[in-house]
């Protein structure tokens, strides 16, 4: 009888203290939630420093080519700097007698920018053949800049016996104008134009091949032409 109330005892305590399985699963699942959702956002803040800082688009070179041309904008690929010659006169009258006759000329400094307006490149400007991994680019028609005078170096030579402050003033006024209107017109010359568009070939197929090569593409070849140009053979 003894022997079986100890039996029962034991087999009671047995009972009591037994693990059960289903509750040991449900515990460990618990606890392993806030790890898989660290674990979950360490990958997500990989992921995004990755795609924002270090991926790049394979495949694309078009749209490299044009994320180039965004970081730049306007690309001024020429500067001309010349004299400019300039010469006018000044009456001075009493009603119809003249009193007197001043000359004076000029020669003043003058520089013009030759920009590309690359934010005006879109993919309808660009051409890509991916067998002989080659990129033409055609280019919208420089922009000249307004005339820049360096009126503070200008060299001024003045005739006649007597010229007032107002003649003085007009005579400068008038060589001003003139040079600007001269300094426009040599910025449109067509051998100043030619070195300007071939800078800008060369400024463009050196910032496009860099990167390009970079990105993988070790033997591109690019064509830079601006419209109205034809396709070079």
């Amino acid at each position: 009888m003894a022997d079986s109330v100890e039996t029962a005892t034991d087999t009671a305590e047995t009972e009591v203290t037994a693990p059960k399985p289903g509750k040991q699963k449900s515990l460990a699942r618990v606890q392993a939630v806030p790890w898989l959702i660290v674990i979950l956002l360490i990958a997500a803040t990989v992921w995004l420093f990755w795609r924002a800082f270090i991926f790049q688009e394979e495949g694309d070179p078009v749209g490299s080519a044009m994320l180039a041309f965004e970081k730049q904008n306007s690309l001024t690929v020429f500067s001309s700097r010349f004299e400019v010659t300039a010469e006018s006169t000044n009456t001075t009258s009493l009603g119809p007698i003249d009193l007197a006759e001043s000359r004076q000329a000029a020669i003043i400094p003058a520089t013009i920018d030759y920009r590309v307006n690359l934010a005006s490149v879109g993919r309808d400007r660009i051409a890509w053949d991916a067998d002989t991994e080659t990129m033409d680019i055609t280019l919208p028609v420089l922009k000249i800049s307004k005339p820049n005078l360096d009126e503070a170096r200008k060299k001024v030579y003045t005739e006649g016996v007597w010229v007032s402050r107002g003649a003085s003033e007009n005579l400068s006024r008038e060589n001003s104008l003139q040079a600007e209107q001269k300094a426009a017109a040599f910025a449109k010359n067509p051998e100043v134009l030619a070195l300007a568009r071939q800078a800008a070939k060369d400024a463009i197929t050196q910032n496009l091949t860099i990167p390009l090569q970079v990105a993988g593409y070790d033997d591109i070849t690019v064509n830079v032409r601006f419209d109205g140009e034809k396709v070079s053979e």
